[in-house]
């Protein structure tokens, strides 16, 4: 991948930069939002939508196309891309983030007291756990119809393989903020040796298939919220190779940021990773899309990342807007006739009001979900775009001051 991805401009004194990542099927201009479309479909929306919004890229998620359709399904239509019609680059998640959200029913950032409460084997309220790991790897219960399902690292590098995703990461497993620090330290070097397994495989399923389009492979870093792991568990990867062994000769094409994040530290956590990462080599963060989570997450020098929040938050009526997030479901919009936020280029802003959306959401009418879907990407893709033309010409400190200055100006 280090031929395959180009820094550009730099924040200057920081970790941000621009770059172009190039793939089989796009380049990525970075940094960059990714849509999620878990399923092989970015809910509510079609692909020329998801296109018509800016997005470079969507990801999904191997662990729930590997229970359906079925990566063999995926593979015979001739990859991600042409099985949902999307033209661009595509990323697969590599099952890891179900270690967390079926074992122990959590998100990815916990809102909890993360001081006082420490477990190993915890589980959210009213949730029942439907992994669990060992050093082998995760035995899944579908959340489906119950059956049990087995990923290890081997696995996971076959359905992705066969997925066909342009970019796609080691299994991995994520840990919760709560996890003792022993357990945080034993799931580092269990991710370490999955990520192992997963560049031979890796290896082997590219040398076994040469004529498929290459697919990079992304290390996966954990280490929660602890400085000394996480930079521990960054420079392993990054040196896996150079140790003797089936991994020797070995290594990532890009890494992926993983892991539970404190949300107050999220820049200082990407910038321990970043400062021991090679400047040749793009980053990915796992899991942000609130604008302060960009802005810090950018400026810490993360190049891409993902997340589901834009459009199941939409789903539930939950709008992003220049001047704040809001619900459009309250009284007040009952009869507002403007548009879900007048600074908005998007469809659903040029052509619907508020009040309208709010009536399709009390009649519980499927459009109102893809209206504010669209919003909520837009709002989303175009914030990040913003924020890559302010690296170039040096507006990065200004446009934060605006742009977090009145969407959280009530707050």
């Amino acid at each position: 991948m280090g031929e395959n991805f180009t820094v550009g401009d730099r924040l200057p004194g920081r970790r941000g930069r621009t770059g172009t990542l190039r793939t089989p099927h796009g380049e990525i201009a970075t940094p960059a939002f990714v849509p999620v479309g878990t399923k092989a479909t970015v809910k509510a929306m079609l692909p020329e939508t998801v296109k018509s919004l800016g997005a470079q890229a969507v990801l999904a998620n191997a662990y729930h196309l590997y229970l359906q359709p079925g990566a063999d399904i995926v593979d015979e239509a001739g990859g991600l891309g042409r099985f949902m019609n999307w033209p661009g680059p595509t990323f697969t998640d590599s099952g890891g983030f179900q270690v967390l959200s079926l074992g122990s029913g959590f998100r990815k950032v916990l809102a909890m007291d993360t001081e006082r409460v420490r477990a190993d084997d915890v589980i959210a309220k009213g949730k029942d756990r439907l992994a669990r790991v060992d050093d082998d790897g995760v035995t899944f219960t579908s959340h489906l119809d119950g059956s049990t399902h087995r990923f290890t690292p081997e696995v996971s590098m076959g359905i992705q393989h066969q997925l066909g995703a342009d970019i796609i990461f080691a299994f991995d497993e994520l840990t919760t903020l709560i996890n003792t620090r022993k357990y945080q330290e034993d799931s580092v070097a269990r991710t370490h040796a999955w990520a192992i397994r997963c560049l031979v495989e890796h290896h082997r399923l590219r040398s076994a298939a040469p004529q498929r389009p290459a697919q990079a492979l992304f290390g996966v870093i954990q280490g929660a919220q602890y400085e000394d792991l996480r930079r521990a568990a960054t420079r392993g990867l990054v040196h896996i190779g150079e140790q003797p062994g089936p991994a020797e000769g070995l290594s990532f094409d890009g890494y992926g940021i993983g892991g539970a994040l404190e949300k107050q530290n999220l820049g200082t956590i990407v910038g321990w990773v970043v400062d021991e990462l090679p400047e040749d080599k793009p980053r990915h963060l796992l899991g942000i899309s609130e604008p302060d989570d960009l802005f810090a997450a950018i400026e810490a020098g993360a190049d891409t990342f993902d997340c589901v929040s834009p459009s199941r938050v939409a789903r539930n009526a939950a709008i992003y807007s220049h001047a704040g997030r809001y619900n459009v479901t309250g009284a007040r919009y009952k009869r507002d006739f403007t548009p879900l936020d007048p600074e908005c280029d998007c469809y659903t802003c040029a052509n619907y009001t508020r009040a309208y959306i709010h009536h399709l959401f009390k009649a519980k009418e499927i459009l109102s979900a893809t209206l504010c879907t669209i919003h909520n990407e837009r709002f989303t893709i175009s914030l990040v775009d913003r924020i890559r033309a302010s690296i170039t010409d040096g507006t990065f400190d200004e446009l934060r001051a605006e742009v977090l200055g009145r969407y959280y100006r009530d707050r």
